[in-house]
């Protein structure tokens, strides 16, 4: 597993970039004899590497879903080691996607690997289904893979998606589902003039501070059994004045709300809508949605996982929804999922680690999670 881990580092595979770490993990499955398809989706000048293999032909298909490629390293000064060497100190692996999420790849793969070398009879079939665009656009990726293999009837039981879920230690959280979340860019139109002559001028910066003031302090929700309450977060106000006695044309604002399963993103977007309306003032407004929100009955696959959890790790995991999001946004609108992998509290971090002794329960639960369901 370590090994595999460090091999995996090792490719500096920056959204949408493989890099060769698919082609890697390509060449590692079909030496154990599983069928892998590598499949490029994208345009031309910007193609997309996905990955289905699989092993056995019956079921039920366990899956182990991913992505190989992560966020960049950010400030390399900053690092104690490259972030694409994978150095190994006081029992944690070092490197940019050791939690996010080439360790929980690493321990998928050495767990199937090894369980294929002392089961040569089981039932069922082990796959994997992996990306390197996820941490990006994610739109030729998993999304299509899903597509493709729809298309040609593969049928799949229950997909693990080894995201980094876990708060405290591997096997507190299973997440069933996820927030949904719409990204508004916000554009307040005013006249510029002299500080001095207010009357003269349309200050867009007081509509904007209400406007914002007013979305911050609205409650959508209070959440309910399996989500937390619906939030805006604002990230960017800005009205490009370097100086103090000139008041600006526009302001503009970045905001984002994530919401329940209370929510749609059609319905954010119209009370957004409705408050600016309220205002009476010009403006111009954008937004992308990238999510719908989901859940999934606890029940069925992802029951029984939830089961084999307390029995290998002796946790009993709680179901989750918090975060953002992932490409299990996809997944369950075709099999059922369950995220997860590794404590997230270094995920994208500068000195990203993974602790070996995570590493290791986290093989545990997959290998454990194959001797059950496949025999």
């Amino acid at each position: 597993m370590i090994e595999i881990l460090q091999r995996l580092i090792s490719f500096e595979s920056i959204t949408p970039k493989s890099s060769g770490a698919i082609e890697y993990i390509d060449d590692l499955l079909k030496s154990h004899g599983f069928k892998s398809e590598v499949k490029l989706f994208g345009p031309d000048n910007n193609k997309v590497t996905n990955l289905y293999a699989s092993y056995g032909n019956d079921f039920p298909n366990i899956c182990f879903a991913g992505h190989v490629d992560v966020v960049p390293p950010g400030n390399l000064g900053l690092w104690k080691s490259d972030p694409f060497t994978a150095d190994i100190n006081a029992g944690k692996i070092y490197g940019r996607g050791a939690v996010d999420m080439k360790g929980a790849l690493a321990a998928a793969l050495s767990a199937s690997i090894e369980y294929l070398k002392l089961k040569t009879k089981f039932k069922g079939t082990i796959s994997f289904l992996l990306t390197s665009d996820e941490e990006g656009d994610a739109q030729y990726g998993t999304k299509q893979m899903l597509q493709y293999l729809n298309e040609r009837g593969e049928k799949i039981d229950l997909v693990i998606l080894g995201e980094p879920t876990a708060e405290n230690q591997v096997g507190d959280t299973i997440k069933i589902g996820r927030r949904g979340s719409v990204n508004f860019n916000l554009e307040i139109l005013g006249a510029a003039g002299h500080v001095a002559y207010p009357e003269l001028a349309q200050n867009p910066v007081k509509d904007i501070v209400n406007i914002i003031y007013t979305l911050i302090n609205h409650k959508f929700d209070s959440g309910n059994e399996f989500f937390q309450p619906s939030n805006l977060e604002i990230t960017s106000i800005d009205v490009g004045n370097n100086v103090t006695n000139v008041i600006p044309h526009s302001a503009t604002a970045k905001f984002n709300i994530r919401f329940n399963d209370l929510h749609s993103s059609e319905t954010i977007i119209e009370y957004v809508k409705k408050l600016i309306d309220s205002f009476n003032i010009e403006y111009t407004l954008s937004y992308k949605s990238s999510a719908s929100s989901f859940i999934q009955k606890p029940d069925g696959y992802i029951e029984e996982f939830a089961k084999l959890v307390y029995e290998a790790l002796v946790i009993k995991p709680k179901f989750s929804t918090s975060g953002g999001t992932s490409d299990a946004r996809f997944i369950h609108q075709y099999f059922p999922v369950v995220e997860f992998g590794l404590p997230n509290k270094t995920a994208h971090a500068i000195n990203e680690y993974a602790e070996i002794n995570d590493l290791q329960r986290l093989y545990t639960m997959y290998y454990y999670c194959l001797g059950k369901f496949l025999g």
